[in-house]
């Protein structure tokens, strides 16, 4: 399979794999209604899918360094399509839990495997990861826009069919293409690939601190952010019980305006460094916020838009920074350290807030609350080294040489 041939697909896993994490979210709006449970009760159903998507990484990274990544893609088109249709099917919350569950699980597989196989095969790193990034956001995207529609006018059941189908129909694809020539898409040697600073023990230990409480409090306010964007719109724009269209069209359209936002950042990051980038991103992030708690109609729209755009910039941060800074040798195992605790904190997303709906406490004391964790990775970011370029010349020759 050709390089371009494999890009593709990822592009589409990356897509689908927040494509599917974020229907629920918003089909619960409409599940709520249709089995007479609350909106807090029903959210609650989601959390396995969360936590085995968390769980699910480090095995997943385990199975990619010892199985073709890109017959492990298969499976996971094949497996969250499978799982999506179980859900579909679901008559009980029982069997919708179970659902919800497996589909974390085989979603869990993209990021440590597609990820690496990016870094692996593409010609331009960053840009590949850039431009897979973006499908990543146009997947929370189209989740938001499509279940809205298709909840709103189909019924909620046909918000899981119609993704689950199309997933299924790429994975029997991707098992035909890649069975003709599995692993034939060769690894790409670059200027600036794997190359890293020469960067002492003590740094390297405070750049790895620094970044664990990136994907702590940034998982924690991305997953937060993004899960309930659909029910802060229904209170805010709408009023309860408004019209799940227009509520999913308008989550859609902030996470579509904001899914290319981290393209920019990217360049940034190369010319001036993380440090400045983090300074700015996270006070922003923290002043929407609390602007946000009490925003309601046109005000909710424009606010949530510029927030979603800043915390979706955050995102190629941490990557940039294990790749700069850390050595080769270690640099694999922090990225999967910094996605489990990314992950696991991000799933803990859905009973919090679930908790907080049930006790009263809505987006008026939420929001100053993912304020504060913005703050808490500003500080952090303060700590960071000021940004020193690398001569391009000096990175070719690092590629060039053995072990690289």
């Amino acid at each position: 399979m050709s390089r371009s041939v494999a890009l593709r697909f990822l592009n589409l896993a990356h897509f689908f794999d927040h494509f599917f994490l974020l229907i629920f979210p918003t089909a619960a709006l409409a599940i709520a209604p249709s089995w007479d449970m609350a909106y807090a009760d029903v959210l609650l159903l989601g959390t396995p899918m969360y936590v085995m998507f968390a769980l699910g990484t480090l095995p997943a990274g385990w199975l990619g360094d010892s199985m073709d990544r890109m017959m492990l893609i298969a499976v996971f088109f094949l497996g969250c399509g499978g799982s999506s249709l179980w859900i579909a099917m679901s008559e009980s919350p029982l069997a919708m839990t179970v659902g919800l569950g497996s589909l974390g699980l085989f979603a869990a597989i993209y990021h440590p495997v597609g990820l690496a196989h990016i870094t692996h095969i593409g010609l331009r790193t960053g840009r590949a990861l850039a431009v897979n990034g973006v499908f990543g956001n146009m997947g929370l995207a189209g989740a938001a826009t499509a279940t809205g529609l298709l909840a709103g006018f189909l019924g909620w059941q046909w918000a899981f069919v119609l993704p689950g189908i199309l997933s299924v129909l790429i994975g029997l694809l991707l098992l035909k293409r890649n069975g003709k020539a599995p692993g034939m898409a060769q690894s790409a040697v670059h200027a600036g690939a794997g190359v890293a600073l020469q960067r002492d023990r003590r740094t390297q230990v405070m750049i790895f601190g620094i970044v664990c409480v990136i994907a702590l409090f940034g998982g924690l306010i991305f997953n937060a952010v993004t899960i309930s964007l659909p029910m802060f719109f229904d209170e805010r724009l709408t009023g309860t019980g408004g019209d799940l269209a227009w509520i999913g069209a308008s989550a859609g359209l902030v996470f579509a305006v904001a899914a290319f936002a981290q393209l920019p950042v990217g360049e940034l990051l190369d010319r001036i460094g993380a440090r400045s980038v983090l300074i700015v991103l996270l006070a922003s992030q923290a002043m929407l916020l609390m602007f946000l708690a009490h925003a309601s109609g046109w005000a909710a729209l424009i606010l949530a838009l510029l927030l979603v755009t800043f915390v979706f910039a955050e995102i190629p941060v941490t990557s940039w920074l294990l790749g700069r800074y850390l050595d080769g040798g270690i640099r694999s195992r922090a990225f999967s350290v910094e996605y489990v605790l990314s992950l696991g904190i991000g799933s803990i997303a859905v009973p919090l807030i679930a908790l907080l709906h049930k006790r009263g406490i809505g987006f008026e004391g939420q929001f100053p609350g993912l304020a504060l964790a913005a703050l808490i990775i500003l500080i952090a970011a303060m700590l960071l080294p000021r940004h020193v370029r690398v001569d391009p010349r000096r990175a070719a020759e690092a590629a060039a040489s053995p072990g690289h």
